[in-house]
């Protein structure tokens, strides 16, 4: 039991928070979308061995719905594991992290490296058993959210790297049910990326001065603290523009529309609680904020498509 704690610590567990909700948002839309949720161009889905017809609908959908859940938590944990991993020398050396799991000596490396192969063969199982293209896209997924642990080693371009990853989530999600792309759940992936990147420019605040010591690249080490937070705003007002379109596109009702509010109005407030020469809130601010942020947008948006279908 010790170790399954290690392991979820290791992997910020708690953090799926962020993402999961944009992935339900992607797979409810894609659940009331179009009539061809069944069958496209891709050819009729078909589990291994149980057709649709053979195991019925509610049951078709449950299982994707449970598949969509597993690839998102192999994918984050290899993800998370693996920036672990790359990263544990510069967390050994830096006193805000020197106390997570490989620096502290609580798990190894290898197994840590063992952990991130294990979840990623997993995801990419996971998504077999959705259909074709998952399945074909699930390496370039994969690519994605592991190559965004050598970014901050060559380009302060980091953070928009992590944004993508994150926003992969309610495509993904939408790809499991419907086989295709639409410019909907996009738009929802465009507003993860910019919100993601916008609140990892202000996490990565705290390590301004060590990621120039140590010759790391992010926006804050690159143009300073204050400069940073004006691109982090930046970032968000595209979030929220996001938002708003796909709200306008989708035909959203009076739900989405609470949903949207809320959410904006938490991008602004966490912007009220960190001050370039005031990190004492950041934690709250990356955490508690955009953790309620995501929950309570997710649960409008879906309470939406439920009671305003089509």
């Amino acid at each position: 039991m010790t170790k399954v704690k290690n392991y979820l610590s290791l992997i910020k567990f708690s953090h799926t928070i962020f993402a999961m909700p944009f992935a339900l948002i992607g797979f409810f839309l894609g659940y009331f979308s179009l009539e061809e949720s069944i069958d496209t161009k891709w050819g009729r889905f078909e589990m291994p061995d149980l057709e649709f017809k053979a195991i019925g609908e509610k049951e078709y959908y449950l299982i994707r719905f449970v598949l969509v859940i597993l690839c998102m938590i192999f994918a984050r944990s290899s993800a998370m594991a693996f920036n672990r991993y790359l990263d544990a020398s510069f967390d050994a050396r830096n006193p805000r992290t020197a106390v997570r799991e490989i620096p502290a000596g609580v798990l190894n490396p290898r197994s840590v490296l063992f952990f991130t192969v294990i979840n990623s063969v997993l995801f990419m199982a996971s998504s077999f058993f959705i259909n074709k293209v998952c399945f074909l896209l699930s390496p370039v997924a994969l690519f994605v959210i592991l190559f965004y642990s050598y970014t901050k080693r060559f380009t302060f371009l980091c953070h928009l790297v992590l944004g993508l990853g994150l926003s992969l989530a309610p495509i993904g999600a939408y790809l499991a049910i419907t086989g295709y792309f639409s410019l909907l759940p996009v738009l929802f992936s465009i507003a993860v990326l910019c919100w993601v990147s916008g609140f990892d420019i202000i996490y990565a605040l705290q390590d301004e001065s060590f990621d120039k010591a140590n010759r790391l690249h992010s926006i804050p080490a690159s143009v300073g603290g204050t400069k940073a937070l004006r691109i982090s705003e930046l970032l968000h007002v595209l979030s929220a523009g996001a938002v708003i379109s796909a709200g306008l596109l989708g035909h959203f009702g009076i739900w989405y529309w609470m949903g949207a509010v809320f959410f904006c109005g938490l991008l602004i407030y966490q912007h009220l609680l960190v001050k370039p020469k005031d990190l004492s809130k950041v934690n709250m601010a990356f955490f508690t904020t955009n953790g309620i942020a995501s929950v309570i947008f997710a649960v409008f948006v879906i309470m939406d498509l439920f009671l305003n279908p089509g």
